[in-house]
């Protein structure tokens, strides 16, 4: 009887450690659960946070989503985009992907300071972001998940990495997917986390070579739906309005939905790397289609993704630290 508990005992500890969403690294798991005793309030603060800045400013949504997606593709998930230039450090922000449109750090900033005052050095700035990023797309009509957490914060930043690693607008179909895949991401993922582009906005800096000289020749993109170009021309002239803003999605901007996809297959996808889904590969055409068709199942597919993108290369254990101040290591 006494082995038959013992037994019983450690089946259940095997069952139940997988269920927490775990995302392994060399030295320890993510799991929702890790700052339940530590800090309990945790996620309620940046909920809390999240949704103040939200209802100030709706693009603040798509920007903190962002942040993290910017951050998890440089070295991992380590909040090394936070980071201020200082000593040996040269800050991700300067970075071509990051230069005067990465944004929201002074929100991140304020999430920190209260957590600070609620459980001073206990919650990493890239569960912050983490956070943030599923609380952002929630608030603005998304799917929610649990946000495996557990992540610690980098002594340093990577200015090449954010360069060279994060996919660029301009970027062929092949080339993005080659960066999806060195980050252990599949073409499943790319289609269904390029639908962020649900809110959000884009610089004309970000498409003009569309609207103008796609192929080097003069001559504007053949893909894009000319009354779509010909409304972007207005606000996006060869020259000039380099920092105008557009919609990624004209239909519902400020709503998390499927309409990108929609957008996609009337040719009217903003950025030369939303069009490309449709028109370089056949297995994203159909992924296209299928989120089109089903806001459910490109719901359901965008939540698995965020938790796998979030699992990248976590520092745990006794690897980095707990910044108490976000934009500078301890």
């Amino acid at each position: 009887m006494a082995q038959l508990m013992i037994f019983l005992i450690a089946f259940s500890l095997l069952a139940f450690a997988p269920l927490c969403f775990c995302g392994k690294s060399s030295s320890g798991y993510l799991y929702p659960q890790f700052y339940d005793h530590s800090c309990p309030k945790a996620q309620e603060i940046v909920k809390c946070i999240v949704a103040k800045a939200v209802a100030k400013e709706t693009r603040m949504a798509a920007s903190l989503l962002r942040l993290h997606f910017h951050d998890c593709f440089v070295k991992g998930c380590d909040a090394s985009i936070l980071l201020d230039s200082s000593g040996s450090i040269i800050s991700e922000k300067r970075s071509n992907p990051n230069r005067n449109s990465a944004r929201g750090f002074e929100v991140i900033d304020e999430i920190k300071s209260a957590l600070e005052k609620e459980c001073p050095q206990t919650v990493s700035c890239a569960d912050i972001l983490a956070l943030a990023a599923r609380d952002s797309t929630v608030l603005t009509g998304g799917p929610s998940w649990e946000v495996p957490l557990g992540r610690r914060d980098s002594k340093g930043a990577s200015l090449s990495g954010s360069n060279n690693d994060i996919p660029a607008p301009n970027n062929t179909f092949q080339t993005i997917l080659t960066k999806f895949k060195l980050q252990g991401l599949d073409i499943v993922d790319l289609v269904a986390l390029s639908g962020s582009h649900t809110i959000g906005n884009a610089r004309c800096t970000s498409f003009r070579q569309r609207l103008y000289n796609q192929s080097g020749n003069g001559q504007p993109d053949n893909t894009l739906d000319q009354s779509y170009a010909a409304q972007l021309r207005i606000g996006c002239p060869r020259s000039g309005g380099d920092q105008n803003l557009f919609f990624l999605d004209f239909v519902s901007p400020t709503k998390f939905d499927n309409s990108y996809f929609k957008n996609i297959l009337a040719s009217k996808g903003l950025l030369n790397s939303d069009q490309v889904l449709s028109t370089k590969n056949e297995a994203s055409m159909e992924l296209v289609k299928k989120y089109a068709e089903n806001n459910d199942l490109f719901f359901q597919q965008f939540a698995k993704s965020m938790v796998k993108m979030g699992n990248i290369s976590p520092l745990t254990g006794n690897r980095g630290e707990i910044r108490r101040n976000c934009r500078r290591i301890n």
